[in-house]
């Protein structure tokens, strides 16, 4: 019971998070604009990463599909700490590292579903 609880607890993190941040690359906030301009990938590469986050979301919350989710999600994450730590700066446009801890906190749970998932992830990938 309790490594259920903790499964939903990490996907649900991992999925607000994932959603949460959708409103501002699809809006064309600033701090998005900027991030992506920064990596030199705006605007196809804001879209992109938002369209891959909302699928990856979706699928996290459905337990069949979560282990496809999670590892497109921390693909994606590893990406965004990648580029805080070597292009952008933990912290982007006076944040105070929110968005960097973001990014750890969801590639955090998404290699934590991973684990939890990994005779699915193993078996998917060797078929």
């Amino acid at each position: 019971m309790k490594k259920e609880i903790l499964i939903w607890i990490l996907r649900l993190t991992a999925s607000v998070i994932l959603l949460q941040t959708l409103y501002f690359k699809f809006s064309g906030a600033e701090e998005s604009i900027y991030i992506f301009s920064s990596l030199g990938v705006e605007p196809y590469g804001r879209i992109g990463s938002g369209i891959i986050e909302l699928i990856a979301a979706i699928l996290i919350l459905i337990p069949k599909t979560t282990w496809m989710g999670a590892l497109a999600a921390a693909g994606v994450m590893i990406g965004a700490v990648l580029s805080h730590v070597f292009v952008l700066g933990i912290e982007v446009k006076n944040d105070g590292g929110t968005l960097f801890i973001l990014a750890l906190v969801t590639l955090l749970c998404s290699l934590g579903l991973l684990y939890f998932n990994k005779s699915k992830l193993l078996s998917n990938l060797l078929n």
